[in-house]
């Protein structure tokens, strides 16, 4: 039998001729071992360097970043960044990303979240309906180096300790699960198939195992879990809903959830057809699910940080069993990574958005799709609860946050596994704590830079740059 593989990496086979099971480690041995020499070129330890440009302007990132937003929600927008550092840097994806382009990279690439955050991890309920923690938002998701996502999430760390008022120790100690979590998770995928990293996920049945030794933070998951279980439509429904004319109708509470105008958005003309063709991107037998509801209202709703300005709607719909959906329906800009990173692979940045989701999530929305339509702009569209869980740092304890982190590290070198490139970035994490002590050195100062940034914008509100807006705490917590 002819050799067709001269470097051995395939050499040994079975009678048949088919790679045997040596073979298969060889090849994952060879990927791993690549990995290890992209260290000559990309050190590990060189990852603690910010490489920040000296003519940086992040505020006039932040301008260009609302161009072609709803004018009048950018003052919620600078509102909410302005509540602390970790606010702004949630609201600022842009200003990182531009920083992160000049550091140190191994050149692995892998479908990053690209607004990689410990917000934008949670809880939601899979098609089977179980319950299982992943990254739920992609926005910013695009190809790019791994290590730009676990930067991020780095960082959000120590701004979310800082501003829970913990001491350097206990932040580090976050960094610390963070990291080793990611390398060790990786390390754990390269020996899995392909098929067992495209099959794993993080349940909540897990959660509670594991949470079980710590008395604390299995009640608190236990009431969380509790909560995420009424977090539905219907529950949604009961909370925004009236009756007018005895037809069910979203509930104005401006600024955050309220109707358009007449003439800026038509539902028969603009809102029914554009559904159409997001009910195109659906499968064949989800789009008979679909066909069981009817549309009958759609309303403006205020979500998130970074979101705000973007145009983002809710549509409800009546089911023929008198039950009811609400998709929320985002729009779809260019990612911050875009011109960063990879060539834009998508005509259709909703498109964009729906398959790296479905990349680097575990289990994904029945009713994940995209479109275009709506004045020309991109969206993608969901359910808009599903029983989601969201964190809420509020009462968190250091342990609690360690264990968060321990949490996020997982998930993300799951996420990023899916990809493919487990074996590699294992290769060049390796065993060691390199990679770890340098990220979470990047990590603080990119805090403090952060934190400098954030005093800038605080002192461009005073001088009128950014307008800022109060929401009642009443409209808030209602529309949440």
């Amino acid at each position: 039998m002819k050799n067709d593989d001269p470097n051995g990496v395939l050499s040994k086979t079975d009678v048949n001729g088919t790679p045997s099971s040596e073979a298969g480690t060889s090849q994952r041995a060879s990927r791993m071992l690549h990995g290890k020499s992209l260290r000559k070129a990309g050190p590990r330890s060189s990852h603690s360097d910010t490489a920040l440009g000296k003519n940086r302007d992040p505020l006039a990132l932040i301008e260009q970043s609302d161009k072609g937003r709803v004018e009048k929600l950018l003052p919620i927008r600078f509102t909410r960044m302005a509540e602390s550092a970790f606010a702004f840097f949630r609201g600022t994806a842009v200003v990182q990303a531009n920083d992160l382009k000049g550091t140190p990279s191994a050149g692995i690439t892998v479908q990053c979240c690209g607004d990689c955050h410990l917000m934008n991890f949670g809880g939601f309920a899979t098609p089977e309906r179980e319950l299982i923690f992943d990254i739920n938002d992609f926005d910013e998701t695009y190809p790019a180096p791994f290590e730009w996502d676990v930067k991020r999430l780095a960082t959000s760390f120590v701004l979310a300790a800082r501003w829970l008022d913990f001491n350097d120790g206990d932040t580090r100690q976050s960094l610390v699960a963070l990291l080793a979590a990611y390398r060790t998770t990786q390390a754990q995928f390269a020996e899995k198939s392909i098929l067992e990293t495209w099959y794993a996920k993080i349940t909540f049945t897990d959660l509670l195992e594991t949470a079980a030794k710590d008395p604390k933070i299995l009640k608190r998951l236990r009431r969380e879990i509790e909560k995420a279980t009424e977090n539905t439509s219907e529950h949604v429904f009961h909370k925004i809903t009236g009756t007018v004319q005895g037809k069910p109708r979203i509930v104005d509470q401006p600024p955050l959830l309220y109707h358009p105008d007449p003439g800026e958005l038509d539902t028969e003309r603009e809102v029914a057809p554009f559904l159409a063709n997001y009910r195109g991107t659906l499968s064949r037998e989800r789009q008979a699910l679909f066909d069981r509801y009817q549309l009958v209202d759609t309303a403006y709703k205020v979500v998130g940080v970074g979101s705000v300005g973007t145009r983002c709607f809710i549509t409800l719909l009546v089911g023929n069993q008198d039950d009811h959906l609400f998709l929320q329906v985002k729009e779809a800009r260019a990612s911050v990574l875009e011109g960063h990173a990879s060539p834009a692979l998508f005509e259709n940045n909703g498109e964009r958005i729906v398959s790296g989701q479905r990349l680097m999530q575990s289990a994904s929305d029945i009713f994940l799709g995209w479109s275009r339509g709506l004045h020309g702009n991109d969206f993608y569209i969901r359910q808009m609860r599903d029983m989601k869980l969201a964190p809420n740092l509020t009462g968190y304890t250091p342990d609690l946050l360690v264990a968060h982190a321990g949490l996020c590290g997982r998930t993300l070198a799951r996420a990023h596994a899916k990809s493919g490139e487990a074996a590699p970035i294992a290769g060049y994490l390796g065993n060691g704590t390199t990679f770890d002590e340098a990220v979470a050195e990047y990590a603080l100062a990119y805090a403090d830079q952060v934190e400098k940034d954030y005093d800038a914008f605080k002192a461009a509100i005073r001088a009128g740059r950014f307008p800022i807006e109060t929401v009642p705490s009443e409209i808030e917590q209602a529309i949440r």
